[in-house]
C-alpha cells in the first residue's frame, strides 16, 4: 500500500491543483477546446490510471473534467494521487 503524504504535500508539488474540503483528496478542473479533446484527454488518462492501478474520481461535461485524486486504501493522498497528477497535468499542455 502506497504511504499517505496528504493533499497540503501534495499541492505543494504540483500547479493548479486544490484540497477537497472535508477529506484528504486533491481536485483540479482541465477545460478544452470541445468534447472530443476532454474525451481524448480521459481515453489516454484511462491507460495510464489503468497500468498504474489507480482510477481517478472525476466527472466530464462537454469540454470541462474535474478531477478528484486520493488512494481510498490509503485513507487520502499518496505519491500514486502526485504521480497520476503530473501525468495528467502532461497530457494537458
Amino acid at each position: 500500500m502506497a504511504s499517505k503524504i496528504g493533499a497540503d504535500t501534495a499541492i505543494s508539488q504540483l500547479s493548479g491543483w486544490s484540497a477537497v474540503d472535508g477529506r484528504d483528496a486533491i481536485c483540479k478542473t482541465f477545460e478544452f477546446a470541445d468534447f472530443n479533446e476532454a474525451w481524448g484527454f480521459m481515453s489516454r488518462v484511462a491507460v495510464k490510471a489503468e497500468a498504474m492501478n489507480h482510477h481517478p474520481e472525476w466527472f466530464n461535461v462537454w469540454n470541462r473534467v474535474d478531477v478528484t485524486l486520493a488512494t481510498h486504501d490509503a485513507g487520502g493522498v499518496t505519491e500514486l494521487d502526485t504521480t497520476l497528477a503530473r501525468f495528467m497535468d502532461s497530457m494537458n499542455g
